[in-house]
């Protein structure tokens, strides 16, 4: 049963947790200016409708927020956090006499929950900055950071060996019965019968949509697929038995390489600098890949015509420059080997004029 958590401040002699949190406090101008109540709707359907009440959805989504805001790594340092600071503890709606949510609560309504309603939510936090004008929507910047995972390198075994063992634990069953397909449904459908449109289970729209796969379709997993005698990726060939997800990268000036992600993401150009898109892979998926997928549809999601996309030289390939500029909008990307044997200008070939503000074109000003 989903519970509900009611704020409510017992007094002290003469003192409430009311008083002790100041005015200004930064959490108090957050809970006056961000209504979390929506999060309820869009985990309804994960509770039974009785049983014992859980920790509220709305504080759990706000130890979420604390997470992010006190830059923390895991949910039992969070929560020693939280039992440590009153402005916090308020913000949750907990009293002084309260007991806090234990953290080993934290991990299974996390995975109770699933990709898709962290996904929902970040949208509608998104969807209140576009309404409050914070979003600009002209220019897009992209950037990854690299996330060491909590894994050792010890974990690492051959990937056939892990992938088989997994799948002979979660085999689907063979007698399960296949969805009912109408075959007659596209020509309804054709004729303006809405309700006779293609579904989710329907076989032929699975099968006409699987070869067009995107990064953000498949949640940034790496295509595993290789034909011929091509170059294989360590990653490939081995995983971790603890984070299957992980693979190995290795920081500037470190001396040995650890299991972690990139968190690829998408800016908007405006002054609040507004996180539009967010991919976590694992880390040999390289920032120049999932870079179209994630610009089509921040654009298209947020109804954005974005006229400028700015990267680093990571982003710099041939195609994802000629994609952006075949769309109407300017790649200020650097393109790797400019220079070298290809029709393109290198940056130290530029100059800057600053009696114009402005860099002229090398093959203009030779």
């Amino acid at each position: 049963m989903m519970g509900t958590k009611v704020r409510s401040f017992t007094p002290l002699p003469g003192l409430s947790l009311e008083e002790l949190v100041p005015k200004d406090n930064s959490y108090r101008r957050l809970e006056g200016i961000l209504d979390l109540s929506f999060v309820r709707g869009l985990v309804e359907e994960r509770y039974a409708s009785s049983g014992r009440p859980s920790v509220e959805p709305v504080v759990f989504f706000k130890l979420q927020l604390v997470l992010f805001f006190e830059g923390l790594r895991s949910e039992r340092q969070l929560m020693a956090v939280v039992a440590d600071r009153l402005s916090i503890r308020w913000y949750l709606g907990y009293d002084l006499h309260e007991p806090l949510p234990d953290h080993s609560s934290l991990t299974p309504i996390r995975d109770r929950y699933g990709l898709l309603t962290f996904r929902r939510f970040f949208e509608e936090i998104v969807e209140r900055c576009v309404e409050a004008g914070l979003v600009w929507g002209e220019e897009f910047y992209f950037d990854a950071t690299k996330v060491e995972a909590n894994a050792s390198l010890e974990s690492i075994t051959p990937r056939f060996a892990v992938e088989q063992h997994l799948q002979d634990l979660f085999e689907e069953d063979e007698d399960s019965q296949e969805p009912a397909h109408d075959a007659d449904g596209a020509a309804r459908a054709a004729d303006g019968d809405l309700d006779h449109l293609p579904h989710s289970n329907d076989e032929e729209l699975i099968t006409a949509n699987a070869p067009r796969s995107d990064w953000i379709s498949r949640v940034g997993r790496q295509d595993r697929e290789v034909k011929g005698n091509f170059y294989r990726r360590k990653a490939d060939l081995f995983l971790s038995k603890t984070d299957p997800d992980a693979s190995p990268m290795k920081r500037k000036g470190a001396d040995h390489s650890h299991l972690g992600y990139q968190a690829h993401c998408v800016v908007d150009g405006g002054k609040a600098r507004i996180i539009l898109g967010v991919l976590v892979a694992p880390f040999e998926v390289t920032e120049n890949k999932p870079m179209l997928d994630m610009l089509w549809r921040s654009a298209f999601r947020w109804k954005s015509r974005p006229r400028r996309v700015t990267g680093d030289s990571a982003y710099g390939t041939v195609e994802n420059i000629a994609a952006i500029e075949r769309m109407g909008i300017r790649a200020y990307v650097a393109l790797k080997g400019a220079g070298q044997g290809r029709p393109f200008f290198g940056k130290d070939e530029f100059s800057y004029d600053p009696k114009r503000d402005h860099y002229p074109c090398p093959q203009a000003s030779s």
